[in-house]
């Protein structure tokens, strides 16, 4: 048995719900400073988290529902784009420091437990390093991101997830081999990402996930778990744990 020696979070959906009442509400309010009249509902929202990237989102969105927009839009679409999506992560830091965005059951248990192991961690995500780090800080302590060994986030590598690329960042990054780690995520397209650099992979759903195809993974649950508060596990076999722990990754 290899001994796990890092483990690899993604960050929407899986430390945090972010999606739904993080993210969602936040592009909502960056459209509607900009006077544009798009309203991402919660439906409309899962299908548009088919593609990874906020930026991407945004295009793939203008692309496929025909939005009406003006000429000097339409002429720096990619300026336009970026735009939206800076006064969009402007929108969502606020959110974070309203304190609306908790971490998920069982995150900050095992992220304490794996440092006081001396297990290492990182994190692998399409969202973009300041709002990974806004994240952070509001939820573990200003000093958290040190926690982290690295955080490859964002556009740190061309192709997104479900390409493997972010994961075999922050392997190299490490120096580590994948049978090594584990890496959590909460979504097909993070799934994908992780089985493709050879991780075995812990998936947390949530609403918008539940129904993904996760074939796969090595436990599918519906959180991380706490003392007292025991998750449900979907897919998999947990072996008897409550929880996930040190003890129960060791085992898988």
């Amino acid at each position: 048995m290899t001994p796990t020696a890092a483990l690899i979070f993604d960050v929407d959906g899986t430390l945090a719900d972010t999606e739904r009442d993080g993210h969602r509400p936040a592009f909502n309010a960056a459209f509607a400073e900009a006077g544009l009249n798009w309203d991402w509902t919660v439906e409309l929202y899962g299908e548009l988290l088919a593609i990874t990237g906020g930026k991407e989102r945004i295009r793939h969105y203008i692309d496929n529902y025909a939005p009406t927009l003006s000429d000097g839009a339409r002429a720096d679409l990619d300026g336009f784009i970026l735009n939206l999506h800076l006064a969009k992560n402007s929108h969502y830091a606020e959110l974070l420091a309203k304190g609306g965005i908790p971490l998920r059951p069982g995150v900050k248990r095992l992220l304490q437990e794996a440092r006081a192991a001396g297990v290492r961690l990182a994190i692998a995500t399409t969202t973009s390093p300041g709002n990974v780090i806004a994240l952070l800080d509001h939820s573990l302590g200003a000093d958290s991101a040190s926690w982290f060994e690295v955080i490859a986030a964002g556009d740190i590598v061309p192709a997104k997830k479900p390409a493997p690329d972010i994961y075999h960042y922050v392997l190299r990054a490490m120096n580590l081999k994948p049978e090594q780690c584990i890496a959590f995520e909460d979504s097909e397209n993070g799934l994908k990402s992780s089985l493709g650099a050879g991780l075995r992979t812990v998936v947390t759903v949530n609403g918008y996930t539940r129904d993904s195809d996760l074939a796969g993974a090595t436990l599918i649950v519906d959180q991380l778990g706490e003392p007292g508060q025991p998750m449900s596990v979907l897919a998999g076999n947990a072996q008897g744990a409550a929880y996930v722990d040190l003890g129960l990754l060791k085992r898988l």
